[in-house]
């Protein structure tokens, strides 16, 4: 890819402005690498690039604001070209402050006009001459730690009030360390060491996970790829996301309500449990019809169809729709801020406060409520989020078995046995404990 407008640099830098502008980084990427041809390395490079960039933006800015007087005068894509310049220089150590300074300058060159060109050589010249601003001058220490680590001040409170200083500190130095790519095998078809044997014959470097008993972990090669991947023989989910389904002790007979199934991927696991000669059978929920379809998509790819009744239906209509007292167990993977996967979404620290939070607690019990009166006595119904605060955990938890006394919390349980002698009966697993991802689970029980 030598032509500089279809270089992996100037590729990374369109979708920062457009990642900044509101798209999903995720999305973009994806969308990047099917429209353009691209070897495995410029692939690694896109990625990394965007990623690291908006994982070290507050860092970056931090560093740029001296040389830069209006910033925010400047194109957006100048000025993501300028930080990503910066990310190269001092993450990438494999590439060169020469090659990094000549390639930045061509973009802007053939990207922009004479001017352009003359400012950005002249950037990054000046950054070179004068060093970069450290954070040791940084007084207040919470802006700090909030530059260190490029962490919104309102979150590092927040996580120092719940959690404590030293346990804050290392959960957000954790977040900038790149995700895992971990898969769930699907125990409808085959078992952790069969899959484990058909990815290494395909090439990948694996490993099971010390989470998640149907958990592998790839260290090296893409999963998507592979045979096993389009037979459904595993699906792509975080090793956290896994303890979820278990925690209900699904038996080969239930009927099981997933209140909010989309895209699937706990609706498969439910359904690798069941057995449809016994009757079993998982009713997946979602408001959004495309969702629904997807549901139904996965279940077939995971050929679990059989036991998946993808429903377009609101969870708080579940009631109306299905009478009291109709399924022996219920899952409510709730919508919520997903702060537990800023390792893998790492823009969702910009957009989200602590209102956001507060405002999906009372959507969180609202669905929680809707959903409890269609639970048979002595059922379990499973609450999860993949969210690190409070306000939507222990809290909605509370709030709910206040309103409902018929409801009992029971310890959350895991086949290997993580945070055994925890004195909580909820499971609270946070990105530095395992390097996965944040997710909460709490189990209510009906008396």
């Amino acid at each position: 890819m030598s032509e500089v407008g279809n270089s992996a640099r100037w590729l990374a830098v369109s979708a920062l402005a457009k990642i900044k502008d509101g798209a999903y980084s995720n999305l973009q990427l994806n969308q990047l690498i099917n429209q353009h041809s691209m070897d495995r390395r410029d692939i690694n490079l896109l990625t990394n690039m965007v990623y690291g960039v908006i994982q070290h933006r507050l860092t970056l800015e931090y560093w740029l604001k001296p040389f830069v007087r209006h910033p925010h005068q400047l194109d957006p894509w100048v000025h993501e070209l300028l930080l990503s310049a910066l990310y190269q220089w001092q993450y990438l150590d494999k590439i060169p402050k020469r090659a990094v300074f000549n390639e930045t300058i061509e973009i802007a060159k053939v990207k922009g006009h004479p001017g352009i060109r003359r400012f950005v050589t002249g950037v990054l010249h000046e950054m070179d001459r004068r060093g970069l601003p450290d954070f040791s001058t940084i007084e207040n220490p919470d802006e700090r730690l909030s530059v260190t680590y490029s962490m919104p001040i309102w979150l590092i409170e927040e996580l120092r009030r719940q959690l404590g200083a030293g346990k804050m500190q290392q959960l957000i130095a954790s977040l900038n360390q790149p995700a895992k790519q971990s898969l769930r095998v699907n125990a409808a078809m085959t078992d952790v060491a069969g899959v484990m044997t058909v990815l290494t014959e395909e090439g990948l470097d694996v490993e099971a996970s010390q989470v998640s008993p149907l958990g592998i972990v790839v260290n090296e090669g893409q999963a998507i790829n592979t045979s096993a991947m389009k037979y459904g023989m595993f699906t792509i989910q975080d090793e956290s996301a896994q303890l979820v389904v278990p925690a209900l002790d699904v038996q080969p007979s239930d009927l099981v309500l997933d209140a909010c199934a989309a895209p699937g991927g706990k609706t498969t696991q439910i359904a690798a449990a069941l057995d449809v000669d016994q009757g079993g059978q998982v009713v997946a929920l979602d408001i959004h019809a495309p969702k629904v379809r997807l549901i139904g998509k996965n279940a077939a790819r995971m050929n679990v169809a059989d036991r998946v009744a993808a429903t377009e239906l609101d969870a708080r209509k579940a009631e109306a729709e299905f009478g009291a007292a109709h399924f022996d167990k219920i899952l409510v993977d709730a919508p919520c801020s997903g702060l537990g996967l800023i390792r893998r979404k790492p823009e969702i620290r910009y957009e989200k406060s602590l209102q956001d939070s507060l405002n999906l607690q009372k959507v969180q019990l609202s669905i929680l409520t809707a959903v409890a009166p269609t639970l048979k006595k002595g059922g379990i119904m499973t609450y999860s989020t993949c969210t690190i605060l409070e306000q939507e955990n222990q809290q909605v938890v509370k709030a709910f078995l206040a309103d409902h006394p018929d409801f009992e919390l029971v310890k959350t349980p895991t086949a290997n046995h993580l945070k055994a002698d925890r004195p909580d009966k909820t499971l609270s697993i946070y990105p530095d404990d395992y390097l996965s991802d944040g997710f909460f689970i709490a189990c209510l029980r009906k008396k």
